[in-house]
């Protein structure tokens, strides 16, 4: 079986008499030269799905009819069978005419008489015909050794003749492929996988490949083929919500647009070619270029994600063989609360209840981007179906959830991805729909604009540990277009969206100032920089002036410059536009110069009572979120107190999302705001027992880290993170004491390391002030140094600092072999 498209020859005319084709093919050409032009009487131009039914009925009318004067009867011995477009009954107007004469028993030269009689016709109308003459039994050795002629096979449909003879060849390709399947799997998958290579995407190609593209008709078909082996469904279910109306009507969409390509071609065609977008979109009213990209990005899409859940779904359905069959049944790992990995899928755990629990859809998707691990399409239609909204303004946790999700790097591509593909995405964020598929309008985007602020936002955590507020970062990240696609201008329209987003999200009023000035301001550094003379004092008095001299804002525009500009496409950041934008922004801060140093948080007088009463208390009450609550833990002040505390909250998966620590006269008042990672919390008399053997050296608390850390996969030494680790120094009024501000990325137990790290340096932590903002943290540390305040001292505390936390996979140069590793401070 060859392609099922070649040229044809639109410059025949004629007519179709009394509504039958004569047995001549040049009828035949007529007759479809008549349906393109809407010719025929009293018949007006056919829109795309009429014209391929009506091709398919005029192409089985001729065939039926010629067949039948050639004796090709039920009866025969002889059967013709269509594979390919007609097959499938996906007739395009100059697709090609494949087809199987099929024989049993019948003398040689009566079947090449037959064949003769039927395809000279068709040749001599300069119609493109792929044909064989086999029996049963070649067809379906050819159908064994040729996986591309199984895989035309499997669309073959009985036209005329003898059906039980077709029966035979329909049935039997279908019953080998079923049993053969495991063994065809890998090269099924390496087929598809060259086609894509060869072909890109279709969503985000200028010039898409409709038919053999990432998320094309070929994959349509490749899904069919998977549901015929019974591994998966042909047109799996993408939830309740999924835009754009989900497989089906993305396989009509593309194929209504290779129908409108063929006509506006003249002959047969793949590749939608730029100067034809417009008179296709007009023909298929879906309007201009743009508009016409839009429907194809979210179509391809679409199917891209279907094939992706088929192919999935069918490689654990493969039947095993051998030893295969007596593994055991796949280990359920607990990932988060109602969330646990099975099979190599993110799914739910047997006891979630997604009805009550909105927050449950970002754990599974933050868990997934984290862990590398798809969601289970099973999972996510049963969260489309069942997980209500969440409330406003949104948990902490629920907001926490999606710092980690955005915090993931290129993770988090595929999740949004695959919640945006099942309508979950948008519930979370409705604006957007506006920005869902929309094309570019310059040719230095690479992406549509939803893709473009996915792909900022895998840049922007990789430099995270640049700024103070690593959170405020991804948001910005993720929102700084989200007013494109409406009218005005998109700076001005999506700060006034981030406003109403970022208050939805539950953030501080201070915050949400912070996110939307972010939006309006996101192109102010990159396009002064490069527009305007730097040295002249006007130029940045006037940044200065519309960032209210606020140097927080200001470090955020620099690196969202930087995560928007290299998400753009190739070439858009360099080193002239890095230099520019950063000699602005030093001339900034040089004007904004004098911001206020963090202080120690003031200590509750109740606590304070207490401490004085001396001995060791551990409090644990309820927070502010239903997942939230805080412990305050006061012990007598000792060297290692802190990371005893730290380490026996993160043995009982208490996840810590901000601390305060202080000393009150000898007794250590340390505060935490913690999540449980699964359940409930322990009971806070359970914490003082374990602290009050940690303190006595009866539990290792480092070793146990370590080792739960192993089970669970977490991250650590050996990992790698998406931003390199930074440690930022400063002074503060008291002589011997300096400011320590660490930005890295989590993991088990960090704080309960970086307090041990600290202690094992000989460093006295006066006071610290710790904040987790998904998967970042930022702690500060006022450690007294004394007279022994030098550069060696400083780094050796950071070596031991960097020491604790997760970095990146180190670079390796071009000859293959492992760089050094850079420490950024």
């Amino acid at each position: 079986m060859g392609s099922d498209e070649h040229g044809g020859d639109r410059t025949v005319a004629g007519d179709v008499n009394g509504g039958k084709v004569s047995n001549g093919a040049a009828d035949l050409v007529r007759a479809r030269t008549q349906l393109l032009d809407g010719g025929m009487p009293r018949n007006p131009r056919l829109d795309a799905e009429s014209l391929r039914q009506a091709l398919v009925d005029l192409y089985e009318l001729w065939l039926t009819s010629k067949g039948t004067e050639l004796g090709i009867t039920r009866d025969s011995g002889l059967a013709v069978v269509a594979v390919g477009g007609l097959g499938r009954r996906e007739m395009l107007p100059y697709s090609d005419l494949d087809l199987v004469l099929l024989h049993d028993d019948v003398d040689p030269a009566r079947v090449a008489e037959v064949a003769d009689q039927l395809w000279y016709p068709l040749w001599d109308a300069h119609i493109k015909l792929d044909h064989s003459v086999r029996t049963v039994p070649q067809a379906l050795r050819v159908a064994s050794d040729d996986l591309i002629a199984a895989l035309g096979m499997l669309e073959a449909r009985h036209i005329v003749g003898d059906q039980d003879l077709s029966d035979l060849l329909i049935g039997g390709v279908r019953r080998e492929w079923r049993t053969g399947i495991r063994t065809r799997f890998d090269e099924l998958i390496a087929q598809a996988e060259a086609r894509w290579q060869r072909s890109g995407e279709i969503a985000h190609r200028a010039e898409p490949d409709l038919k053999n593209g990432r998320g094309g008709l070929r994959d349509i078909q490749l899904l069919d083929a998977l549901a015929i082996a019974q591994l998966t469904d042909a047109m799996p279910g993408l939830g309740p919500e999924v835009p754009g109306g989900g497989l089906r009507q993305a396989h009509r969409r593309l194929l209504d647009v290779r129908t409108e390509l063929h006509r506006v071609a003249g002959r047969a065609r793949d590749q939608l070619r730029a100067q034809d977008a417009d008179e296709i979109g007009a023909a298929l009213r879906i309007g201009d270029r743009f508009d016409l990209a839009r429907t194809l990005s979210d179509s391809a899409r679409t199917v891209s994600y279907s094939v992706d859940v088929g192919l999935r779904t069918a490689a654990n359905a493969l039947p095993r063989r051998g030893l295969a069959r007596l593994r055991r049944m796949p280990v359920r790992r607990p990932l988060d609360e109602g969330v646990v990995e099975h099979a190599g899928e993110v799914v739910l755990a047997r006891d979630a209840r997604p009805q009550r629990d909105p927050g449950l859809i970002l754990r599974v998707a933050s868990a997934s981007a984290q862990t590398g691990l798809p969601m289970s399409a099973t999972t996510l239609n049963r969260l489309s179906e069942d997980a209500p909204e969440l409330r406003e303004p949104w948990p902490k946790d629920a907001l926490n959830d999606l710092l980690v999700l955005l915090g993931a790097g290129r993770g988090a591509i595929d999740a949004i991805e695959a919640l945006d593909r099942t309508g979950l995405w948008g519930r979370l964020l409705p604006e957007w729909g506006a920005v869902r598929d929309l094309p570019p309008r310059d040719a230095l985007h690479t992406w549509t604009v939803d893709r473009h602020l996915m792909e900022t936002v895998s840049y922007a955590s990789a430099m995270s540990t640049r700024v103070a507020r690593p959170d405020l970062l991804a948001l910005g990240a993720l929102l700084h277009d989200i007013g494109k696609g409406r009218a005005g201008d998109h700076s001005v329209v999506g700060a006034e969206l981030a406003t109403h987003i970022g208050r939805r999200l539950g953030h501080w009023p201070s915050d949400v100032r912070t996110l939307s000035a972010m939006v309006r301001h996101h192109l102010l550094l990159p396009d002064t920089a490069t527009r305007r003379d730097l040295a002249d004092p006007a130029t940045v008095q006037r940044v200065v002036d519309l960032l209210d001299g606020d140097p927080e804002l200001l470090e955020l525009l620099h690196t969202l410059a930087e995560a928007d500009s290299l998400a753009t496409g190739p070439g858009v950041w360099g080193d002239w536009k890095a230099s520019l934008i950063g000699d602005l922004v030093r001339r900034c801060r040089l004007v904004m110069a004098g911001g206020e140093l963090p202080e120690p948080e003031p200590i509750a007088p109740e606590l304070v009572a207490k401490a004085a009463s001396g001995g060791v208390h551990v409090e644990l009450k309820p927070g502010e979120g239903k997942y939230i609550y805080t412990v305050t833990v006061i012990a007598p002040d000792a060297a290692g107190l802190l990371s005893d505390a730290a380490g026996v909250l993160a043995l009982h998966s208490l996840r810590v999302l901000s601390a305060s620590l202080g000393v009150e006269g000898a007794s250590a008042i340390d505060t935490f705001v913690v999540s449980p990672k699964f359940g409930d919390p322990p009971d806070a008399g359970l914490l003082r027992q374990e602290l009050i053997r940690a303190i006595a050296g009866d539990l290792d608390v480092a070793a146990v880290l370590t080792k739960r850390e192993r089970e669970a996969g977490g991250i650590g030494p050996g990992q790698y993170a998406q931003a390199q680790p930074r440690v930022l120094w400063s002074g503060t009024s008291v002589p011997g004491q300096v400011l320590l501000e660490l930005r890295a990325e989590d993991r088990i137990g960090v704080l309960s390391r970086l307090a041990a790290a600290l202690e094992a340096c000989g460093a006295d932590v006066r006071w610290a002030k710790v904040v987790t903002m998904g998967s970042a943290v930022v702690d500060t540390f006022c450690v007294d140094l004394g007279s022994e305040d030098t550069p060696d001292r400083r780094a050796a505390i950071e070596k031991a600092m960097l020491a604790v936390v997760p970095r990146p996979a180190p670079k390796k140069p071009e000859n293959g072999m492992p760089g050094p590793e850079i420490i950024g401070s």
